[in-house]
């Protein structure tokens, strides 16, 4: 959802909110055919992945192909011509013009998160957030250290 319509449903604007909807789906291939709530959000889905598949051509794999897979799955693919190997090509059509369909979306200006980063790391710390001390700080509260560790008495029973 665009910031123009989340801000204009926030401030209650539901007008712009539906006029703005109406003309986006309008720009797109399929109309809007859904109703609307109060807030403007569409009761019911306004498209579909398999809606949006079918306007890719589909692939069509060979037999050998198939029967390569299966061989490097260590699988026993099932007899050529009979309903089950016609079920898995299909299948395995539609899983090449899903790949295929992802591989044509456009990630330009996308930043793409690292390894180890948060998936939150972008976002505004409240103060709540803000920790009072952690690792070496916390240190200097100890009764005991010795070279950056805490000194633990082995001998001291647990209460």
């Amino acid at each position: 959802m665009s910031s123009i319509l989340r801000l204009a449903r926030s401030r209650g604007l539901r007008t712009l909110a539906r006029e703005f909807t109406l003309v986006r789906a309008n720009s797109t291939t399929s109309p809007l055919t859904s109703s609307t709530d109060a807030c403007g959000i569409p009761t019911s889905p306004v498209w579909s992945v398999n809606e949006l598949l079918s306007s890719y051509p589909s692939p069509q794999l060979l037999d050998g192909t198939i029967q390569k897979l299966y061989k490097l799955s260590a699988l026993i693919p099932p007899e050529i011509n009979t309903t089950e190997y016609d079920k898995v090509k299909k299948n395995l059509e539609e899983m090449v013009r899903l790949v295929e369909a992802v591989k044509l979306v456009d990630t330009t200006g996308v930043v793409v998160a690292g390894r180890r980063e948060k998936e939150d790391a972008d976002r505004q710390q409240s103060h709540s957030d803000v920790e009072e001390g952690s690792g070496q700080e916390l240190l200097k509260y100890s009764e005991r250290t010795r070279d950056g560790f805490y000194i633990v008495d082995a001998e001291r029973k647990r209460s």
